[in-house]
């Protein structure tokens, strides 16, 4: 493992936190891992969040272009973090994207390895983001 690398479990995690904490380590240059983004949490009206989104994924840009909004779980997480950098396409947002890895499970080279835990127990109103990502827009 290398020195400067973090890996995170996003279980239970809330999305804007960790998506602002991986997004500022990154900017220092750590190489940062997020595993099980399909447990990552949105806390808030479970009605609104799909409501949200569903109308994200319905507005795309002129001649089908963009942005397109991924169902994928790991690449909400990725898109969120991505919001949170300055200017993602070039520069220091750009060098900080590439140095985050999203993965929806645990792969198996990090199977062994000193995760730091993300999240804890919510009781407030929440949703998952695999929830988000299965549901059918139709």
């Amino acid at each position: 493992m290398e020195k400067n690398m973090k890996i995170i479990d996003g279980t239970n995690a809330t999305l804007g936190r960790l998506a602002s904490y991986a997004a500022k380590e990154s900017l220092k240059g750590e190489e940062i891992i997020i595993l099980n983004c399909a447990k990552v949490i949105i806390t808030g009206s479970k009605g609104d969040i799909l409501k949200t989104f569903r109308e994200k994924r319905e507005k795309v840009g002129s001649g089908q272009r963009g942005p397109k909004h991924s169902r994928s779980s790991y690449k909400i997480v990725k898109r969120t973090i991505q919001g949170m950098l300055p200017n993602y396409r070039r520069g220091r947002g750009g060098d900080a994207l590439k140095r985050i890895k999203c993965f929806d499970a645990i792969p198996k080279e990090f199977e062994n390895q000193k995760m730091i835990k993300a999240g804890k127990e919510k009781t407030t109103k929440f949703i998952h983001v695999k929830d988000i990502s299965k549901k059918n827009d139709n």
